[in-house]
């Protein structure tokens, strides 16, 4: 299913997310509060929000941000071609932030224009790029049967309490223990009654959500095993480490474009499918289009890699649009685009149908798109 279309949610639940990202980066360094820090020349935040994006069965997404930093977080939306996202101002505490954006779905005074409320409610951090559907989707049913549930991870260090004069106090037992992560969901109507009820000091000074559910609504929240993705980027080092999970993603998938001819079409399902194994593949078996709203979203999430198969002695003409596509997406090419152009010669003749001066204009062609940081290669294989 395509990035932006709306699918079943698990249970048959209506779900919506919130993420606070108004935080400073106090901890990180620099002017630039973390989640809008460039990853591979695309803000933090956008990462988050195409990560939710990408499940189709969340119904709106909520950003919650400073007020300085709200035309920020628009033009991000626009330039990224984020879809069903909705800009709220934040408070000056995570949990007064959160609260915000739930108002969106309960409080007339707080919006002159209400979201429909959903059923199950998730919060994600800003700032954890990773999350994938299969971690939410557990998270959501387990909200929807418990009330309340969130990803955990085992701790890495054992945690131990200082006495008032500096001295080892106590240490516990890492076993029992288990380190808070997101995503988070809840039944609306129990974390919003929580934010409700809580009082200005849990506002102020609390972090942890699941403690409002079980503290207000005596909601005992599930705690679902976590994958080891769901890491916070909150040091300056976590950018490098994303960077560095982002280009291994990013090597690991790519867009297999055919036209609809049978023999094309043939070799698009069996080229996808001799690949699935090991990389992500996206299969997209029409001519290509600049109205193609697929592989549009297919390229807005940052697909560094595409097959196009025809049988056209050359088919400059058709590559060239989806050159353009990646120029006019906005998509910083940092990370090198790789295009490869597989002819297939289903022609009876025992030699091949492509001469010179085609072979001469597709390498003037890869010269070009090269200095665009695209690396174009040729594949010429007879089918018979």
């Amino acid at each position: 299913m395509e990035p932006g279309s709306r699918g079943a949610a698990p249970g048959g639940v209506s779900v919506s997310a919130v993420l606070p990202a108004g935080g400073s980066g106090e901890r990180l360094g620099g002017a630039t509060p973390k989640q809008f820090c460039a990853v591979q020349g695309r803000p933090l935040v956008s990462y988050a929000v195409r990560a939710m994006e990408r499940i189709s069965w969340i119904s709106d997404i909520i950003v919650v941000v400073s007020p300085e930093n709200i035309e920020t977080m628009k033009t991000i939306i626009e330039k990224y071609g984020h879809k069903r996202v909705t800009v709220v101002e934040g408070g000056i505490t995570r949990h007064r932030s959160i609260f915000n954006g739930l108002k969106v779905f309960a409080d007339n005074e707080f919006s002159s224009h209400l979201l429909q409320k959903p059923e199950v409610v998730i919060i994600h951090d800003a700032v954890r790029p990773f999350v994938e559907e299969d971690t939410v989707s557990k998270v959501v049913m387990a909200a929807k049967e418990h009330g309340a549930a969130g990803a955990t991870r085992p701790l890495v260090s054992t945690v131990i309490a200082s006495a008032a004069d500096g001295c080892l106090d106590h240490s516990l037992e890492r076993a029992r223990y288990r380190a808070s992560e997101m995503p988070q969901a809840f039944l609306f109507d129990i974390i919003y009654e929580a934010y409700q009820q809580c009082t200005d000091y849990d506002l102020d000074y609390g972090t942890e959500c699941l403690h409002l559910a079980l503290k207000y609504c005596k909601t005992n929240a599930k705690l679902v095993e976590g994958t080891t993705d769901l890491w916070k980027v909150t040091y300056k080092r976590d950018l490098y480490a994303a960077e560095s999970i982002i280009k291994e993603k990013l090597s690991q998938q790519v867009c297999v474009i055919t036209s609809g001819k049978e023999t094309l079409a043939q070799v698009g399902f069996l080229l996808p499918e001799s690949l699935k194994s090991q990389i992500k593949v996206e299969a997209i078996s029409k001519s290509l289009s600049k109205n193609d709203s697929r592989l549009q979203n297919i390229i807005s999430g940052q697909c560094c890699n595409f097959v196009c198969v025809n049988d056209k002695r050359c088919a400059i003409q058709e590559t060239q649009e989806l050159v353009d596509m990646l120029e006019k997406s906005n998509i910083p090419l940092l990370c090198p685009v790789v295009l490869i152009l597989v002819h297939l010669d289903t022609s009876e003749s025992n030699s091949f149908s492509i001469g010179m001066e085609d072979l001469t204009t597709i390498k003037k062609f890869a010269r070009e798109t090269k200095r665009k940081n695209i690396l174009v290669y040729g594949l010429l294989i007879q089918y018979k």
